[in-house]
């Protein structure tokens, strides 16, 4: 098998697939691309009542690409995972590289929750998140989005749809929409990176009532 590079995978992300393990003790990778794919419309995300509700308590505070590997082994925490020794370390040389970004999500000092992806262009491609508090990661993709929508990004891709994300806006497209959307966001421009403090909860709040 041909030696999986940063390089390869962003040329794959670029035509739509991407990698995936079997477990995380399984060496092998195979390249994925769905018959359906999962996507969050920039302007369908939900925040609910009562996501809004623990945006706005205050004891949870968000960042960004402060703590990647942290996060990646925080998705990885689990009884399944696709993700193995060689996935997160390529994903932390394209952090490195600025093209894998994080979001984190803080209890004190304590890391609770988070998401991260890989950007192309103006393409988002979200790969895992997790949580180990009430509504953590939605705090995260409710972050993430604002962030996406403020720099200019046109798709997010979510890869697959679970019922939870389902819940927050995400729906399921045929592969060739997903893959016409795709070729027109790689080649638009884009930026995560932002001038400033962390936005507050409540104009996340506001720009995605407005947006929504």
């Amino acid at each position: 098998m041909q030696e999986l590079t940063p390089e390869i995978l962003l040329s794959a992300y670029a035509q739509g697939v991407f990698p995936m393990s079997e477990s995380r003790d399984d060496p092998e990778i195979f390249w994925v691309d769905p018959t359906m794919r999962g996507v969050i419309p920039l302007d369908g995300f939900r925040i609910s009542r009562s996501l809004a509700k623990t945006m706005r308590r205050g004891h949870l505070t968000v960042s960004f690409d402060t703590a990647f590997a942290q996060v990646v082994s925080g998705c990885a925490d689990r009884d399944e995972t696709w993700i193995n020794e060689t996935i997160f370390e390529l994903y932390c040389v394209l952090h490195q590289l600025g093209y894998a970004h994080s979001v984190e999500v803080w209890q004190g000092k304590d890391l609770v929750g988070g998401a991260y992806g890989v950007a192309i262009g103006a393409a988002f491609f979200g790969e895992s998140m997790f949580s180990t508090v009430t509504d953590a990661s939605k705090v995260a993709l409710a972050y993430l989005i604002d962030r996406l929508r403020l720099g200019g990004f046109v798709l997010c891709d979510t890869q697959f749809i679970t019922d939870h994300l389902a819940s927050l806006g995400a729906e399921e497209i045929p592969r060739a929409a997903y893959h016409q959307q795709l070729a027109q966001a790689i080649n638009l421009p884009a930026s995560f990176a932002q001038s400033g403090p962390i936005p507050s909860a409540q104009d996340v709040i506001q720009r995605n009532a407005q947006t929504s």
